[in-house]
């Protein structure tokens, strides 16, 4: 375990989890702004929904009180075993490490940071979306 939580994965790690293992779930941990304005990650063709819970409220990045206990009761709701891969996502790889660890503290053994992230760090222009993260490794996604 890395701080609290199974590790880190990179995008292309968590699109073979999600394609290979039928148990694994992607849990986007952004912001309803960013879900809206910025995209999602289409997981339709592995024939399981995302799951997706804020980890802190827009504006103000308050933290959500409540995303542990609801995302362990959808997780519950839908059979997931508490050793299923369990990968958390959100803009770069940050937030998503605090949603691992208070999944892992819930009890479920397998829950990973996507390191970089939907969108990934910021390029020499300033820019997300181009230097690494799902968009930029030209994995699905959509865009309301």
């Amino acid at each position: 375990m890395s701080g609290g939580y199974a590790g880190d994965v990179d995008v292309q790690e968590a699109w073979r989890l999600l394609n290979e293992n039928s148990q694994s779930v992607l849990i986007d941990v952004r912001t309803e702004a960013e879900w809206a304005f910025v995209g999602l990650p289409d997981i339709s063709a592995t024939g399981r929904p995302l799951l997706t819970e804020e980890w802190r409220g827009y504006p103000g990045g308050t933290p959500n009180p409540r995303f542990a206990d609801a995302v362990a009761a959808r997780l519950d709701a839908a059979g997931v075993a508490k050793d299923a891969p369990i990968l958390c996502l959100c803009r770069s790889g940050q937030r998503s490490i605090g949603a691992a660890t208070a999944l892992t503290a819930l009890g479920y053994t397998a829950c990973f940071n996507v390191a970089g992230g939907f969108e990934g760090p910021l390029d020499a222009d300033g820019h997300r979306g181009q230097a690494g993260g799902w968009k930029a490794a030209g994995l699905p996604w959509r865009q309301s």
